[in-house]
């Protein structure tokens, strides 16, 4: 992918967020989003060599849409100022009660390669589900909280992605894992510069980053179904 046309694009957009200036360059937003597609499906079979899951996951509705919903949002402007894409399994990467762990990367206009993996504000009764494994699997969960790759890459699951004051309704204040029990998201995330001189290192970076989640990705499939459906 030509990075450096990407993130030029994405500066200008950021510059220029209205409809006619995107119109305008609709056939170079249609070229880098074609480029997109290709490393997305590159990515999703670099990604099936160590979770099988995913390998049918279709690139094309991976990729998240570049209009932005104004409807519930205080940022009206028009369109998103970076590229983005989410892969799991069956093209689930979206919120629904059933949920489930989601690799998510985006790139930003000033070059900025975010990636994670993991349950990003999942809705309530998920919510609830993955609260309740933590309590029932504490064991499993601490140790997955150790692994070394995880640590290494990311540290530990992200507290500032919202977390409740207080510990969450029916569950015991003094649990040990109770600061864990307090979370809304269970995701963990780093940012990286692209090397915008070398695209061809985009997929692998990431795949390696994909990689060192695995155990929370494997942790957050093992939340029992019939705990998903209370």
């Amino acid at each position: 992918m030509h990075l450096r046309d990407l993130t030029q694009f994405l500066t200008e957009l950021g510059e220029n967020n209205n409809r006619p200036w995107f119109l305008w360059n609709k056939p170079r937003f249609d070229i880098l989003r074609t480029e997109f597609h290709e490393v997305v499906t590159e990515l999703i079979r670099e990604l099936s060599k160590f979770d099988k899951e995913v390998a049918a996951c279709d690139p094309k509705k991976a990729i998240f849409r570049i209009y932005r919903d104004t409807r519930f949002s205080n940022d009206k402007t028009p369109y998103k100022t970076y590229f983005s894409a989410g892969v799991a399994p069956k093209d689930k990467r979206r919120p629904s009660e059933a949920g489930g762990p989601t690799y998510y990367f985006h790139i930003e206009g000033d070059g900025r390669l975010l990636f994670g993996a993991g349950e990003y504000m999942p809705p309530a009764p998920r919510l609830k589900a993955i609260r309740e494994h933590v309590v029932n699997d504490a064991t499993g969960f601490a140790k997955m909280l150790k692994n070394k790759h995880l640590r290494e890459t990311y540290g530990s699951l992200r507290e500032d992605e919202g977390k409740l004051q207080r510990p969450p309704k029916g569950f015991d204040p003094d649990h040990p894992l109770v600061e864990y029990l307090k979370l809304k998201s269970y995701f963990v995330w780093v940012e990286q510069p692209l090397d915008l001189n070398a695209p061809e290192k985009l997929v692998p970076q990431l795949a390696r980053g994909f990689k060192d989640a695995f155990a929370l990705v494997t942790w957050l499939r093992g939340v029992p179904q019939t705990a998903q459906q209370e």
